[in-house]
């Protein structure tokens, strides 16, 4: 179903059950096969490929040569009717590749809301990018891969699979990540490593001079103290009492399945 106010230039190839919202264009020599839901208000300009299972919700923008719920890499994957998730004012630039999901993992990839996809950035299968996160251009972000919101991956760096790139962090441009980034954390390099606190980031985003003071504690805790990560958990737990947000590099700790960078 195509609303009668979203706009489809001739040239353009829509198979039959895509559900087209209301005052969304689509450009010329696009493609969207079926199973495709998108939402309102949204620009899909030109030689755009959308297939599916896959939903897209309000106001995003698809650049051109952007490839939007394809089949994924994964030489497990059997032809499952694995999905794709998108959210809203989204902005996906040229030649963006995002997959679809795998049934060996949640059998579907996320996108949230608020993003930036850079030209070539490649979103693997199984993939969770939360919200106002910054992908750089030729970025990669491996299968079964999170980011977290407001978190920043600068061009050409490449994230290992099942590797998590926390809140807040910022991957330096050219880096190789192969294991966890906790929130907060400025890391580049091959591999990546910690150099501080992504304080403009988080001025940027409102934190105030006492909670960057606390942050501060924590990440020396962490990385300057000498202490093993099992020393620090507790000195981080009675910090976060009083500084929730410091929490969160205690839950990247607790829940690392590959361990963080050191």
């Amino acid at each position: 179903m195509i609303h009668e106010t979203a706009q489809i230039h001739p040239s353009a190839v829509i198979e039959d059950g895509v559900v087209i919202g209301a005052n969304t264009t689509v450009g010329p020599f696009t493609y969207i096969a079926k199973d495709v839901v998108i939402g309102e208000g949204n620009e899909i300009m030109s030689h755009v490929v959308i297939k599916g299972p896959t939903t897209m919700g309000n106001e995003n923008r698809v650049f051109a040569y952007a490839i939007i719920g394809e089949e994924c890499q994964d030489k497990k994957y059997n032809g499952e009717p694995t999905r794709l998730e998108i959210g809203d004012r989204n902005v996906i630039r040229e030649s963006v590749q995002i997959h679809r999901g795998t049934v060996q993992d949640k059998g579907v990839t996320i996108v949230g809301n608020d993003n930036l996809l850079c030209v070539n950035a490649h979103v693997a299968h199984d993939v969770v990018i939360g919200n106002h996160t910054h992908i750089g251009n030729n970025s990669i972000l491996g299968g079964h891969v999170t980011v977290g919101d407001y978190a920043g991956v600068m061009a050409l760096s490449a994230i290992h699979p099942f590797c998590t790139v926390g809140a807040y962090s910022y991957i330096g441009g050219c880096s190789a990540v192969v294991q966890d980034v906790p929130p907060y954390v400025l890391a580049q390099g091959n591999h990546a490593s910690p150099f501080g606190l992504n304080l403009v980031g988080l001025q940027r985003n409102g934190f105030e001079k006492p909670e960057l003071h606390a942050l501060r504690r924590a990440y020396k805790e962490l990385y300057r103290s000498g202490k093993t990560l099992a020393e620090v958990k507790p000195v981080l737990a009675e910090m976060a009492e009083e500084w929730p947000s410091v929490g969160r590099f205690l839950d990247a700790i607790n829940n690392s399945e590959r361990g963080i960078i050191r």
